[in-house]
């Protein structure tokens, strides 16, 4: 696969999730504009909490991983991509790293 259809596939993954979370959780949001109960609702039932906590917790890996590549690699940018991970979502602030630190990095063939 060529580094350009890579981005084209990564972009159109971070526009999808982007678009579904728009229509999903944005209508529900503004009507009862309450921020931290919309955090909560994830947390209804067991399904819901292990769908959230996988989320918190590929979140949190992101961030060790940009965090990581900043200091050894020099990757920069990674901090928006950390802010996009919160709003509108991990889906798309780990496509949108993948998509800033490609040209940042030495890329190495194995074999």
């Amino acid at each position: 696969m060529s580094s350009r259809l890579l981005k084209i596939q990564l972009m159109a993954l971070a526009l999808g999730f982007t678009t579904v979370f728009c229509v999903v959780v944005l209508p529900p949001l503004w009507a009862s504009g309450d921020i931290v109960g919309a955090f909560l609702a994830g947390f209804v039932n067991p399904y819901a909490s292990g769908y959230s906590a996988d989320v918190l917790f590929c979140w949190g890996v992101l961030a060790l991983w940009v965090t990581y590549e900043a200091k050894v690699l020099a990757v920069k940018g990674g901090w928006m991509c950390l802010l996009l991970g919160v709003v509108p979502g991990v889906a798309v602030g780990f496509a949108v790293y993948l998509i800033v630190r490609m040209p940042q990095i030495k890329h190495t063939c194995l074999g």
